[in-house]
Parts: structure tokens; sequence; C-alpha cells
């Protein structure tokens, strides 16, 4: 009866299972559905629109960059059209401009009782959508009012604190603030930075040519429209039901470790909070994409959250890149220990079977090694005739002039050695009477270096062609299952998000991964080979 109800058990959690991922599929294909209807119209704005409305169902906040008549307005209020019923608030900021204008005028009747209170119906405090445009141009009180506002969701009016409805603030403007204006602190509030360009394509241009006006607002089918009590749940279950996966865990380190070295160049610095609301973004981009945990594609959204300034933007998007190409899988195999195992076999078949330098062919003399070279007719007037000498080994590699010795053993003043940087001795006999000789020799080398030793033990052979077999089976182990995540992993990189061509950088990036995995067993077969 145990065994009943347990397999009833497996079953039930096998059918929950099914059904949460038929969930998650099924609200993939809406969120794809509903950011066709926001993006209708707006030519090389898809992945603009896409970044931002995940940015609002996560609620993170936009900084659309670019120059003026970009649609960075337009993308805003479409952003709001995927919401239910949403309360929405825009103005366009300049050095004039009054709180009263962003937060609501002074209740006249609330100052006539001694209270400074706001009538913030209409204005940003009691919005859930708001766009500010030019925001770096406003005035200091009303960018220092905003940091709680847009941090905390919360607004101080009069003696009250009230809670902001805002779910996404997009500011925009033509320029990042400037080091000197104190705006680093609201600055980093904008998780979300985005580029907005002109249109580049000439076949889109031409097609906003011949188009009318795009509409601010678009009809979006009721079925798609984001609810309220959604919004809620999803923000939940973000952070209840996804992880940051070990493989986003290493590109996000590799990142901070590039941008810690080029520091001095790049000048980006990302606060302790500003990492924090980046990896909420990457498991709402998860979630979305009906996963339980990141992926190399989510990493890649980085590249809208890491950048200060326009000169830095494409170096930080060329880190983050490299990043999600560098990072293969984590598994359970220790690479770096096989590695070193590998090198250990390596170097250990190599000094026991093999020749590790050229062995000559040298007599001893006296605890010293020496070449002994053979003379023709010469007659030392110190020595008389003499037919062969005996030349340091240990000067082979050296540039010294020395004198060789007679096979007695005697220094042999009248004659001259030095050898060549080719192995090759040049010397020069001196027969008393002013006249020399000179003769080049080259010693004789009886194994070369890498030629396989004779009279190896064979146990040795037996033991060293084990443990690289040994090794080589657990690369391939390591290499199959690897490829066996590859095939799969490939599927779960296309994202809602990330366009294709982008996907498909993070997927070459894990590919190299097996191709390097390869290499090694290669090289395992390399080392068999030596043993043989």
């Amino acid at each position: 009866m145990h065994q009943v109800s347990e397999l009833l058990g497996k079953d039930a959690r096998a059918n929950e299972s099914i059904i949460f991922q038929g969930c998650e599929v099924i609200l993939k294909k809406r969120i794809q559905e509903l950011l066709r209807h926001l993006s209708v119209g707006m030519y090389e704005r898809e992945e603009i629109v896409a970044v931002s409305f995940l940015g609002a169902l996560s609620g993170q906040n936009t900084f659309l960059y670019g120059p003026p008549g970009t649609a960075k307005s337009l993308i805003s209020r479409r952003i709001a059209c995927g919401f239910e019923d949403p309360s929405y608030f825009e103005c366009l900021m300049n050095r004039f401009s009054t709180p009263e204008e962003v937060f609501g005028p002074v209740s006249i009747k609330e100052l006539k009782e001694d209270r400074y209170v706001r009538k913030t119906e209409g204005y940003l405090p009691r919005a859930e959508f708001a766009f500010l445009d030019e925001i770096w141009k406003s005035s200091p009180a009303i960018l220092n009012a905003l940091l709680t506002l847009i941090n905390e969701r919360r607004f101080r009016n009069g003696d009250q604190i009230e809670e902001a409805p805002l779910k996404a603030l997009i500011a925009a403007s033509n320029e990042t603030p400037d080091d000197k204006q104190g705006l680093d602190a609201l600055y980093d509030r904008f998780i979300v930075r985005l580029m907005v360009p002109p249109i580049a394509q000439s076949d889109h241009f031409d097609n906003l040519l011949d188009s009318p006006p795009t509409e601010a607002r678009v009809t979006v089918p009721p079925e798609l429209v984001v609810k309220q009590a959604e919004w809620d749940s999803w923000r939940r279950d973000i952070h209840s039901s996804v992880r940051l996966s070990n493989e986003t865990r290493t590109i996000i380190h590799l990142i901070r470790d590039a941008l810690h070295a080029q520091h001095e160049i790049l000048k980006v610095y990302v606060s302790d909070r500003r990492w924090q609301r980046a990896s909420m973004l990457m498991k709402a981009a998860a979630f979305f994409n009906g996963r339980k945990e990141t992926n190399h594609s989510d990493a890649l959204l980085l590249q809208h959250c890491l950048w200060t300034t326009n000169e830095n933007r494409e170096a930080v998007a060329e880190i983050v890149a490299k990043a999600v190409q560098q990072s293969g899988f984590d598994g359970d195999a220790d690479l770096a220990a096989l590695d070193r195992a590998k090198d250990a076999y390596d170097k250990e078949i190599h000094q026991e079977l093999y020749h590790t330098e050229d062995l000559y062919e040298t007599v001893e003399h006296q605890g010293e090694h020496y070449f002994q070279v053979e003379l023709e007719d010469y007659e030392s007037y110190g020595h008389g005739r003499i037919k062969s000498i005996l030349i340091p080994s240990k000067e082979l590699k050296s540039a010294n002039t020395f004198k060789p010795r007679t096979l007695r053993g005697s220094v042999l003043e009248e004659v001259s050695c030095k050898f060549d940087s080719q192995g090759v001795c040049e010397i020069k006999l001196d027969d008393g009477y002013r006249r020399t000789r000179v003769v080049k020799v080259t010693p004789s080398v009886l194994f070369h270096k890498g030629d396989k030793k004779t009279g190896v033990n064979k146990r040795l052979v037996k033991a060293l062609t084990q443990q690289v077999l040994e090794l080589k089976n657990e690369l391939e182990t390591v290499r199959d299952q690897v490829q066996a995540q590859v095939s799969a992993y490939r599927l779960s990189m296309a994202s809602t998000f990330v366009p294709e061509v982008k996907t498909e950088l993070a997927y070459k990036g894990v590919q190299a991964q097996v191709e390097r995995l390869n290499l090694r067993v290669l090289d395992c077969e390399r080392l068999l080979s030596l043993c043989q």
C-alpha cells in the first residue's frame, strides 16, 4: 500500500511539473504576443521595447539615451499600454521646471490650515508609469525629491508618507549626467540603460517615410494586458522560484574582474545595489522565458545595465559579450584538476620514457665530461704530435673562448676553441711558427632530444598508460555530458528579450567548451601514443 501511495505521489509531482511547465510556455507566448502589439510601427526599436517592458515587469527604472526625435517618449507610452488601465504621467524637464509641475500643486485649502500638502492626483506620486524627458536639465529640488520616490516607491507629502504605485519610471536625455552635478545616486537608480539611435537600415527608413505618424497608444487584446494582481504575483514568483545559475555567476565574476582591470580607462563603477537589481532583471528574463534559472542569454542583458557614459558603452558591451563567450557549463568535474593531472602525466612520460635533451658521445676524465676530437697532422710545440684533444662538454652552450686538453689532461695553451650558436666548435691550431689552422667540428649525438629511451621498465610504461587512459575516459564522460547539455541548452537560450544574433553568440561560447574538451581528449590520445 505504501508503494502504491508513493507511486501516486510521484505521478502527482510529475503532473504538477508538467502543469507548471505548461503555464510557463503559455506565459512566454503571451509576453511575446504582447510585445508584438507594443512594437507595431517601431522600426529597429523591438529590442528596446522588449528590454524596457522587462524592466517594467520587474519594477526597474529605465534610462533612454539618444538624440531628439528617436521615439523615446513613444516607447514609454507603448510600455504603459501593456498594462491594464495604467495611470500615466509625463513631463518635459528644463532648468525652470518647478516641483509643482512634477509632484503637484500645493493645496490652498490645506495651506490655510497651516499644512503644506500637495494635490498629487494626476502627478508623479500617483502614477503607475511616468516619463521624464530631458531629466538631467531639471532643478536640483526636483532631482533630489525623485531619489526616495523612485527607489522606495514612497513620497513625503507634508507630514504624511504616501505609498507611490509607480511600477516603472522611464527617463530620457541626449546626454548622461556630468560627474560634477552630484547626480550619481539618482543615475544609479536607473538599472536599465538603453541607447536609442536613429533608424539605420535604409528599407526601414523608407517604410518610415511612407508611414503615417506612429500612434502613441495601441490596442492590446484584453487577455494579453498585465493585470495588477498578475504583476504582484509575478514579482513574488521571480524572487521565490528563479535562481542565478552557476554559469551566470561565473559570467558576473568575469565581468567584475574585467571592469576592475580596466577601471582607469573606462571609469566604470557598479554599485552593489546595481548588481543586485541587475540580477533581478536577469531572473525576470528567465521567468518570462519559462525557466527556473538564468542562463547565458539572460546574462547578455548586463550590457544594458553596467555602462555609465556613451564613451564606455560599447567597451562594456564587449566585456559582457566576451565573458559570456568565455563561460561554459559549470559541471561537477574539476577541469582544472584534470588539466593538472594531464600536465603531470605529460611531464612524467617525457622524463621517464624520452630524452629531454640531446645526449652526446663523451669521455670522462677526472670526473668531467669531454668531447674527444680527432686531429690530423697537428704538431704541438709543447706536447709533440697530437692525434686527439678533449673539449669540455659544459662549454657547448656558452659563448666563451676556452682551451682544450690532451688525452692526459694537460691544457693546450696554443689551441683555442669556441662554440657557435649552432653547436659547431671552431678550433684554432697554432703550430708555434705563427701559422694558424682552423678546424670546425660538431660533437657526435648519440640520442637526440625527443628520442625514446631504451631499456625502460615495462611496469612503469604500463602504469603510465593506465593512468592516461583513465584520465581520457573521465574527460570523454565530461565532454559527452556537456555535449548533451548543449543540445538542449541551445533551445533554452532563445529569449524574448535578447535578439537571436546575440543568443547565437552565447551558444558559440558553450559550444567552444565542447571543443576545448575535445582537444583535451585528443591530447590524452597523444600521450597514449607516446607510451606505445
